[in-house]
């Protein structure tokens, strides 16, 4: 946690002169922000890093001369720093989230500034002191994830998945390691809008089960995965045995929309079947309070420990309430899972 009485030193880095005005006035009308330096390119923010000495770095992703993902392949293995990217609707986004950027934010449309700074605000207060993990430089493949098989007792299982900052990388590392006829699974990260679809597309390229985007009224089911669309509430709806997703506007719950409390609630009032819920890095408390309703309900929950989280905010929350009752690291969270469904 960062101190509250220290200021966050950020450094903006962007090409566009009136974009780095923009964010480093907006910034620096925070009591909490103090900006100490621009740079007008990657090269630039490489010269600069050890004279301003920033605790976070906002960049742009498109850039001459250097990419921002090629930034930070450079910056990060000397200066670890928390860098959120300004990026337009790009797929590009992921790849430098990949490449060690903690967090994202979606450039301002016309007269969205005052809404972009306010998110980014609150995109620096929450990354500051996060952990950086940097890319391996050769990531070790993984084998094709061992099938689960015709189990019957299998086909009414519903696993619930929740997640913030740092979270798209996290979640993939859990997917990619899940069968393709994994459990129905519902998924809610936080993220702007227009990027859900892209990172969903992106989930399904990388993993073996079905990933998508989630419409309101689809069929929960083994082998698939829904995402929560940005800027909507998702929530499970029972008929029968039979389980859709309700995907609606609605008023934000904890403080976000999507919300994991709000799916989270909905699985522990809902569903009358075996279910698990998981809890992974980010700031606040989202997601907490849900998850212990699952637990009380009957389900199994595991929370990310805090030495594999970008934020340990969310799951120690959970673990401090006694929401959770296995911890393990993002590498692990997937065994951890098969292994409780190869019980039922």
């Amino acid at each position: 946690m960062w101190p509250a009485t220290k200021k966050i030193r950020v450094m903006v880095v962007d090409d566009s002169i009136m974009a780095r005005t923009m964010i480093a006035q907006g910034l620096g009308r925070h009591s909490r922000i103090e900006v100490v330096g621009t740079a007008i390119n990657a090269q630039d923010a490489l010269a600069k890093v050890g004279q301003y000495k920033p605790d976070v770095i906002t960049s742009d992703v498109e850039m001459p001369g250097m990419s921002g993902i090629d930034f930070l392949k450079k910056l990060l293995p000397q200066h670890p720093l928390p860098v959120i990217l300004v990026s337009s609707l790009n797929l590009r986004v992921f790849d430098a989230l990949q490449a060690g950027a903690v967090d994202f934010v979606r450039k301002p449309e016309p007269g969205q500034n005052d809404i972009f700074i306010s998110s980014l605000t609150q995109k620096v207060l929450s990354s500051a002191g996060a952990k950086v993990r940097r890319a391996p430089a050769a990531p070790v493949p993984l084998g094709t994830p061992r099938p689960l098989g015709m189990r019957p007792s299998l086909d009414s299982v519903i696993i619930g998945l929740g997640a913030s900052t740092g979270g798209t990388e996290a979640t993939l590392e859990v997917l990619k390691r899940l069968p393709a006829d994994i459990p129905g699974m519902l998924i809610v990260q936080h993220m702007p809008t227009g990027f859900t679809q892209m990172y969903a597309e992106r989930l399904n390229r990388l993993c073996q089960m079905e990933v998508r985007e989630a419409k309101h009224g689809d069929e929960v089911r083994r082998g698939l995965a829904l995402l929560a669309p940005a800027d909507y509430q998702m929530r499970i709806v029972r008929s029968g045995t039979r389980y859709t997703v309700s995907v609606q506007s609605g008023e934000k719950v904890s403080g976000h929309r999507p919300s994991v409390d709000a799916l989270f609630f909905s699985m522990a009032e809902q569903v009358r079947c075996k279910m698990v819920g998981i809890i992974m890095t980010g700031m606040g408390r989202d997601g907490a309070d849900g998850l212990l309703k699952m637990r009380k309900a009957g389900a199994y929950t595991i929370g990310q420990d805090k030495e594999s989280c970008v934020v340990y905010g969310m799951p120690m929350v959970a673990q401090n309430i006694g929401a959770v009752q296995i911890q393990a690291s993002c590498e692990n969270i997937a065994s951890v899972l098969l292994r409780q469904l190869n019980q039922l």
